[in-house]
């Protein structure tokens, strides 16, 4: 899997629960830590914990494991490295503090289109 296809695939699933306002940039000639940076937001805390829960046990059953996660604990800022890819999950008022889409003004922003966006499957 390209690292294009595996932000897209960790898009698809934080949407499945409700994760706001998503941007993903494109870092890879910015940085030689990742490809990617997804960055989206949760309403609560709880809900930030719930949605990198879910990313988690989803990224599994592909076969995909984190190297590290970190903020699991608070809800407010959850990290998850999958390599190519790092994701960050915001509680709302902490990502506007931070203001990491201004920290990487000069990323190009992948343009999240919602028609390219395949549906997760669901359980049978």
């Amino acid at each position: 899997m390209n690292s294009l296809d595996k932000a897209l695939l960790c898009v698809n699933i934080i949407l499945e629960r409700k994760a706001t306002d998503l941007v993903l940039f494109e870092v890879e000639k910015l940085t030689s830590i990742t490809d990617y940076f997804l960055i989206a937001s949760g309403k609560s805390s709880r809900q930030v914990q719930a949605v990198a829960e879910h990313l988690q046990r989803r990224m599994k059953e592909e076969g995909l494991r984190p190297f590290g996660v970190e903020g699991e604990r608070d809800g407010h800022w959850i990290l998850l490295d999958y390599g190519d890819v790092v994701v960050h999950l915001f509680y709302q008022p902490i990502r506007e503090f931070y203001d990491l889409e201004g920290l990487w003004i000069e990323a190009p922003r992948v343009e999240i289109d919602k028609r390219a966006i395949k549906p997760a499957p669901q359980p049978m």
